[in-house]
């Protein structure tokens, strides 16, 4: 396993703190002069701004625990190879203590600030950290951003900053172009079904591990289109219009489900009942293997719902369920699961349920501030850890090819049947004694 980011973090704070003290100066931002700065200088005027952030010694090294926002972005602006891993916290979770409208202006007051003062360095610095927050500027992006931003991009050229303003540009134009095309249609919350009839024998004309390509590459299509921000946007406000992204994804995992259920009873015999219970079986098998726990535990929940349940299998099935269920058992914080996940390697589609409820626990749970007013991060480092899993999952993608039969077939999961009708097709199929 990859040494984990908090681990890192408290490497190269050790080793940066020592390099400073050998230097006999405190933990700064940049190795330029500072001696034009005193105690009344704005952190963003400085170019060492250790004085306002804070440090605990957790005896393994030496902790980033909170500071002041602007202090922050002048940390991540200077940050060295050293300070890569709180560089990339920064930029995963400044959304949840400043507006990337009002980090722009920071960063752009700061660029032109230094460059003013002829410290060519820190404004680099500045400007770099500025075409790192464009390029992750996500969705339909405000319209004030998109005009400031071009409008420094024309400064740029017009000073003959060509290079650095050819850059900008560059990242600017598709961000211009999204926010010009029609919004993409989101699916609404799923509706209640009126199934047509379903063709049960279909799902015998395929191998389950095909089924189970098609299935991982569109929970794979559906994972790869979230953006990070959703998912913080969604810890702390649960908003479906602030995740469109994550709620299309989160749909998906309902529709399979109540598809995988529906189709199951779909079947008047025992023994064709027996067989899809088997199909489906054997479809977990290999999603399991492509490390698709998403359309894992969508089928697992089908099959193990109370309508499913209730009905009549063969005990070697339903021992194998029960092996498969063990992964999900939510005793020690799901600790099967998440030592399942912790193993896997990419690609790779984890249950967002957990980590949902993992960012919800840290949103609601920790202070967004220090007593002294300073931001937490030590509640930045938790959300980053966690949401890290995302991003290294997002990185490598599966390679199967798309099938056009078995996507026909799927229909879109919408041919289902709701919760009460379930229950009372599952009453037809199997009267209660007495």
């Amino acid at each position: 396993m990859n040494e984990s980011p908090k681990k890192k973090l408290l490497s190269l704070e050790e080793e940066s703190a020592k390099k400073n003290k050998t230097r006999g100066g405190h933990s700064s931002s940049s190795s330029l002069s500072s001696t034009d700065e005193d105690e009344s200088t704005p952190a963003l005027d400085c170019l060492d701004v250790s004085r306002f952030l804070v440090y605990r010694d957790d005896g393994q090294g030496t902790m980033l625990v909170g500071g002041a926002i602007d202090a922050l972005i002048v940390h991540a602006a200077g940050a060295s190879k050293t300070d890569m891993v709180y560089y990339e916290a920064f930029l995963t979770t400044y959304r949840t203590f400043i507006s990337s409208k009002d980090l722009i202006n920071k960063l752009l007051y700061r660029e032109r600030r230094f460059r003013e003062r002829g410290h060519k360095k820190a404004s680099q610095n500045a400007f770099f950290l500025l075409l790192r927050v464009v390029d992750e500027l996500t969705g339909r992006v405000e319209r004030c951003i998109l005009e400031q931003l071009m409008k420094e991009v024309y400064r740029l050229l017009c000073n003959g900053d060509l290079y650095v303003g050819k850059i900008l540009r560059g990242k600017m134009l598709p961000k211009c172009d999204n926010y010009y095309k029609r919004d993409r249609s989101i699916s609404s919350p799923m509706p209640p079904q009126t199934p047509t009839s379903f063709n049960p024998a279909v799902i015998f004309n395929f191998h389950a591990h095909h089924l189970a390509e098609q299935l991982t590459l569109i929970d794979a299509q559906n994972f790869a289109a979230i953006e990070i921000p959703e998912i913080l946007a969604w810890g702390k406000e649960q908003s479906e219009g602030n995740s469109p992204n994550l709620t299309v994804f989160t749909e998906n995992f309902n529709k399979v489900s109540y598809w995988s259920r529906s189709y199951i009873l779909s079947f008047e015999k025992p023994q064709d009942r027996e067989k899809a219970y088997l199909k489906f079986l054997k479809i977990m098998k290999h999603l399991r293997r492509f490390n698709n726990f998403n359309s894992f535990l969508a089928i697992l929940s089908a099959m193990d719902c109370s309508a499913v349940r209730r009905l009549d299998w063969p005990k070697h099935y339903l021992d194998q369920l029960a092996e498969y269920t063990e992964l999900i058992d939510s005793s020690s914080s799901f600790r099967a699961y998440r030592a399942a996940l912790a193993e896997a390697q990419p690609p790779c589609i984890p249950y967002l349920g957990l980590i949902l409820q993992d960012v919800t626990f840290v949103c609601l749970g920790n202070a967004d501030e220090l007593a002294d007013g300073k931001v937490n991060f030590v509640k930045r480092w938790q959300l980053f850890n966690i949401l890290d899993t995302v991003r290294r999952f997002k990185l490598v993608q599966y390679e199967f090819e798309a099938n056009e039969e078995i996507r026909q077939f799927f229909g879109g999961f919408n041919n289902y049947l709701n919760e009460d009708d379930l229950f009372e097709k599952s009453l037809i199929l199997k009267p209660r004694s007495g």
